[in-house]
This record gives structure tokens, C-alpha cells and sequence, in this order.
């Protein structure tokens, strides 16, 4: 591709993504595709000969697009915002073009100053002290860093680093493996998993807090837990405070944890990944109460700011912790100003930096304050409206307060009817959301991530969770209906069923199961339900176990399990395939006459031609119950219309 091909290919990109963006709506939010369909569609080996570019461009609808779960489309209600916007796109349209690495402030002297006075811009729009500022003369500064999770990392590196250096200087005959191996930090039980996987990066100790009745670590229990470590000779030094959790948007007690952490000189980190963008409208800096007190914060641009991903703001104190942790200062990367400039790739851990500052600069030039804390404003009254209509049904309940644009919810009733309605809810794939649990319940989290969003596309998702929610609620009230029969007037209703012996975990602990419901049965129903949720296999191999199993079923005269049934839907289909006729039981309804005619027993007049109808063999198995055998006498003859025994077996307990 030269530049004449770019410039007029270029055009047709941008109305395609524009078009793309604007009729979003349109398309299905969530895919229906199953692992490994690309691996389907492309060749195992790249081209040899490069391709036209309208050939490759064919593929994103054809390949791509079926396969996208389309996290800006108004549907999409899953996880948090991860969101774009035009003028985000259009810098990173530049910043693609001048493909910078920004490992020091030599390398791209603009990627590094531009990324120090967006940070400063933005940390004044959310409400931080100035010590979190970069400034002449002060310790403070912000950075983009690619994630969350990577801030919270970094974060604990830098913690480590305080630690150990202050320890080995209090006991300089200890080694720092020795003080490694007793460090301890904490957060809330509610955090997000990224904590965890820190922790194991950082190769220490992670104990949870937690948290209380409005799903919120406090500082009184964080207390407990530093004081019962401190008296097992462990060392705290890092904690997590969780401003908007994932499960619930809950807020952590950042005041009283900061006091905590500075008491017992912690290092304080703030996780507010998707409530940080929120700060922005300062009706909701009522979280950051305690923030001065606090060591480190990031929250996420690319998720509520139409900044899209990535691009994570985080600021420290003390850049000389990160200095510490991640300082590597090789010949060939230092230049004349080295010392008096700043180089980012002291504050991250990787080396090379992208030239994120330019969308987030753009971003926030193109909207301002205003139009950001207008588009905040919208989602979180979308998020009251669908609350709204959640309280206004009996059915379902919300299990906790609301917090911004994030509404949880449930089916009142057992967890398992709230996950049917979920993987309904996603397998139609009109909206898409994903569930959490909050103190051993099952909830669905519906958050407003779009800034397409209206009104209507609420009431569109609500009526949609409405409908699906009847449908199962409906079939609930029928399966509850069913008359459930006790296992001792089984036999008198269904002379043909026997109760099976099926076993738990081990050999020496059978159990007897009730299988009443099973045996006596509305059976088109109960087929008719089982078969919109399974597809039964079609690819049945003949084998001798096959064989086997059917013969035993048929020979049994007794009422199928819905496993027998399977097997013998697959042996039906075996049978079609090796050609082998096998008789086949007859479904009845109650009532219908099924006693057998003479005409029936035809195939008993003389010896059956049929080598499958005729068994001579005494068969012998080990019974777990008591470990004793039964010697089976097989019946010879089988009724060709019902599959019932002519002649019924005769059994005899070797004792």
C-alpha cells in the first residue's frame, strides 16, 4: 500500500467506522460463536504473496464482526464502560503515525512533557491534593500506565521497596529474604482479582478484610487484622482501598483506612478503576474523603471518559518509591538532561511508552469539564431509571444500594434461578450482562456504559429481561405442579420401574434415590423441555458397549431413566448406521390398551432368526452394596411390539 492507495483507503476506513459507531444499535450485542470458529475461516499458514487491500477488508464483516461482543453498542450492559469517542480516535490516529517510544524524556521530549501536564490537568479535575502533582521541587506526579491492574503492581512494588529498605536499615544483620517472607497486605473481600494476582507476582502474603453489610472494608476490622499479624511476627505494609468494587460499585472507608495506613506506616493504594471517573462532578468526591492521607491512586480513563483503552491515571506522593523499585539505568539510555528531566520508564515496568497523553489531551480539550461531567451525569440517571423499574416488580429485588451507573439485581428466589435468567438473558443475545456474587448471592450486574444510551434503550433491556424472566418463571410454576410420587407407590403405578442403585464418591457409600419423578411422567412434556436445552448427538459409533447397553435396556422391561433413554436414542441411531434391527419400545399413554396379542408374539412361534433376540449366557456382576454376586438367567424372547419379557428372568443370590 503507497500513499495514494492509504489517502483514498483511508476515506472508506473512517465512514466505516463511522457508520460502524452510529448504527451500532443494530447489531447483536453479544456473538453466537463458539471457541476456535476463526481458526475455521483462515488459512493455518500466512500468505506467501501479499493480498489486495479489498480483499483483506472484506474479511472484518465477514470473519470479524460476527465474532465481536460490541462493548459500545447501547446493549451493552456487562462489566464496566470501555468506551471511545471521536477525538480519542483521532489522536491515536496521530500518535499511530509518530510511533514513539517515550522510555525517557529524550526519547520523544513532547510524549513525556505532554503526559505531565494532562496528568496535572486531570488530577485537578478529580480533586487531588497538590502533593499528587507534578511541580518544581515536589515528589508527586501522575502517569499513564497501560491498566488498573498494572497500577495496582506497581503500586505494591513500591510498597515492598519502602519496607524492606526501612527494615534493612532498622536490622542491617537481617537478610531481605528473610523480611520478604513475612510481608502482608490486605484489601477488601470485594476487591478486584487483579489484587490477588499482584500479590502472587509480588511473591507476598494477601490476607482479605471483610467487608460489612453495605459490602465496604472498614477501618476497625483492617485494625484487627494488622494487629493479629503484627503479633504472629508477620510485617503489613500494603493495603488496597477499593473506591467502586466490581461486584457492586461499593465504596471502601478510604478515611478511615488512610488514618490506619499512616498510623502504622502502610502504604495506602486507591483502586478506583471505574468510580475515579466520577470524581470529575464534585457531588461525588465524598469518597475521596481521606485521599491526602493515601499514597497512591489510579482510575481509568478509558472506561467512563471516552478515552478508549488504554490509558490508566495514576499518581504518587513519592515518585522516589517507584525510582527505587524500577530504577535500571543503562550507558545507552542516558542523555544530557538525565537527572533534571523526568523518564517515565522509572515509574512503569515496562521500558518503552506509547504517546497516550494526546487522545486523553484531546479528549478533554474537545468536551471540557462541563460536557464530561454532563455525559457522567446522563449514565448515572439511566442507572436510576432502570432501578426504578427493577423496585416497581415484585419478582426481583436489588440486593444493594446503587452506586453510579451500576444497578445489581436478582430474581427473588434460589441462586439458580437467577443464573438461568443470565445465561437466557445473553444466550438471546439482545443485551449482555455478566453475574456476580455478593455474600453467597447470585446477582446480575446491569451497568449503563454507552454514551448512546437512552431512555429507550432502557426500557428496550428491561422489557427484554421481563420477557425472559416470565417464560422462566412460568416454567417453574409448572415443573412445581407436578404431583411427586413416594417411592413405595411407585410400583403400583409403574409396575415396570425399578429403583435404581446409584453411588456417591466412593464404593462403600451407596445411596437409594427417589427416582418416582422420573418414573412416572408426563412424557411428552418432560421430552419436549429436555430437548430445548440438549441436542442430543447424532454421531452415535457402533461398538460393542453400544450393543451391549441396548440389549440389556431392551431385555429389561423396565421404565427407562432419561440416561437409558439417551442410550438407546443412540443405539437407535447406531443401528441406522451398522444396519443391525433391533426392536424398539413403544411409548404409551395411560389408558391405551398394551397388553400383547397373539398376533404380537408372531416371532415366538418359532426360534427367533434374529442372533441379538436370543441370550444363553449367564451373565455375573459385583453388587457394591454387600459385594455379592446375582447370576442372571437371561430370558430368551422378547414382545416385538412393547419390548416387555415373555418369559420374566429368574434370579438366584449366590450366598
Amino acid at each position: 500500500m503507497d500513499a495514494t492507495e492509504f489517502r483514498k483507503e483511508g476515506k472508506v476506513l473512517i465512514d466505516y467506522i463511522t457508520n460502524y459507531l452510529e448504527n451500532i444499535r443494530d447489531r447483536r450485542v453479544f456473538p453466537d460463536k463458539k471457541p476456535g470458529f476463526i481458526g475455521e475461516q483462515i488459512p493455518d499458514s500466512a500468505p506467501v504473496e501479499g493480498e489486495k487491500w479489498s480483499e483483506i477488508f472484506k474479511d472484518v464483516e465477514r470473519i470479524i464482526m460476527p465474532g465481536v461482543t460490541h462493548w459500545q453498542s447501547p446493549h451493552m450492559h456487562a462489566y464496566f464502560p470501555a468506551l471511545n469517542s471521536y477525538p480519542s480516535m483521532l489522536g491515536e490516529m496521530i500518535t499511530n503515525a509518530i510511533n514513539c517510544l517515550g522510555f525517557t524524556w529524550a526519547s520523544s521530549p513532547a510524549c513525556t512533557e505532554l503526559e505531565m501536564m494532562v496528568m496535572n490537568w486531570l488530577a485537578k479535575m478529580i480533586g487531588l491534593p497538590d502533593d499528587y502533582l507534578h511541580k518544581k521541587g515536589g515528589k508527586g506526579g501522575g502517569v499513564i500506565q497501560t491498566t488498573a491492574s498494572e497500577s495496582t503492581l506497581i503500586s505494591l512494588l513500591a510498597g515492598r521497596y519502602v519496607v524492606l529498605k526501612r527494615y534493612m536499615d532498622l536490622y542491617p544483620d537481617v537478610s531481605k529474604h528473610e523480611i520478604h517472607g513475612k510481608l502482608v497486605a490486605y484489601c477488601s473481600d470485594q476487591a478486584h482479582s487483579s489484587i490477588e494476582k499482584a500479590a502472587l507476582i509480588g511473591l507476598v502474603t494477601l490476607r482479605y478484610i471483610d467487608a460489612d453489610d453495605d459490602y465496604a472494608m472498614r477501618g476497625t476490622a483492617l485494625e484487627n487484622a494488622i494487629k493479629e499479624d503484627k503479633d504472629k511476627g508477620l510485617i503489613p505494609f500494603w493495603v488496597c482501598a477499593t473506591l467502586g468494587t466490581t461486584g457492586s460499585c461499593a465504596f471502601d472507608n478510604l478515611e478511615e483506612i488512610a488514618i490506619i495506613c499512616e498510623k502504622e506506616l502502610l502504604w495506602c493504594h486507591v483502586d478506583a478503576a471505574y468510580a475515579g471517573s466520577a470524581f470529575i462532578c464534585p457531588e461525588h468526591r465524598i469518597w475521596l474523603k481521606g485521599i491526602e492521607k493515601a499514597d497512591s491512586i489510579a482510575f481509568n480513563p478509558s472506561k467512563w471518559l471516552m478515552v478508549h483503552f488504554d490509558c490508566t491515571a495514576m499518581w504518587v506522593k513519592n515518585s522516589g518509591a517507584l525510582h527505587g523499585a524500577f530504577n535500571v539505568n543503562p550507558l545507552y539510555l542516558t542523555h544530557e538532561y538525565s537527572g533534571f528531566a523526568i523518564d517515565f520508564m522509572h515509574w512503569q515496568i515496562p521500558l518503552s511508552k506509547r504517546f497516550r497523553a494526546l487522545k486523553l489531551w484531546f479528549v478533554i480539550r474537545n468536551y471540557g469539564i462541563s460536557g464530561l461531567q454532563q455525559h457522567i451525569r446522563k449514565g448515572i440517571r439511566l442507572a436510576e431509571k432502570f432501578e426504578s423499574l427493577i423496585a416497581g416488580d415484585s419478582r426481583f429485588e436489588i440486593p444493594c444500594q446503587r452506586y453510579l451507573g451500576l444497578v445489581v439485581f436478582r430474581l427473588i428466589g434460589d441462586n439458580v434461578i437467577t443464573e438461568t435468567l443470565w445465561k437466557r438473558l445473553n444466550a438471546r443475545g439482545k443485551i449482555h450482562c455478566v453475574p456476580a456474587s455478593l455474600k453467597g448471592k447470585y446477582v446480575i450486574r446491569f451497568t449503563v456504559t454507552s454514551p448512546r444510551s437512552t431512555v429507550d434503550d432502557i426500557i428496550v433491556a428491561w422489557k427484554e429481561i421481563v420477557s425472559v424472566a416470565d417464560d422462566l418463571l412460568k416454567e417453574r410454576a409448572t415443573i412445581s405442579s407436578r404431583t411427586r410420587v413416594p417411592l413405595a407407590d411407585t410400583r403400583e403405578k409403574n409396575e415396570n420401574f425399578g429403583t435404581s442403585l446409584l453411588l456417591s464418591n466412593i464404593p462403600t457409600s451407596p445411596k437409594i434415590v427417589n427416582g418416582s419423578f422420573a418414573a412416572i411422567y408426563d412424557q411428552g412434556d418432560v421430552l419436549d423441555e429436555f430437548m430445548k436445552t440438549v441436542k442430543l448427538r447424532k454421531d452415535a459409533k457402533d461398538s460393542p458397549a453400544m450393543r451391549r447397553r441396548i440389549k440389556g435396556i431392551l431385555m429389561s422391561g423396565k421404565q427407562f431413566s432419561l440416561d437409558s433413554r439417551l442410550d438407546l436414542f443412540h443405539g437407535i441411531e447406531t443401528t441406522k448406521q451398522s444396519e443391525t434391527k433391533l426392536p424398539l419400545l413403544e411409548d404409551t399413554n395411560e389408558g391405551e390398551d398394551t397388553s400383547c396379542t397373539e398376533s404380537d408374539f408372531e416371532c415366538l412361534q418359532s426360534p427367533c432368526s434374529e442372533p441379538d433376540m436370543l441370550y444363553h449366557d449367564s451373565i455375573t456382576r459385583p453388587i457394591s452394596v454387600d459385594q455379592r454376586t446375582i447370576n442372571f438367567i437371561e430370558m430368551k424372547q422378547v414382545c416385538a411390539k412393547c419390548g416387555h419379557l415373555v418369559n420374566q428372568c429368574e434370579a438366584t443370590r449366590d450366598k
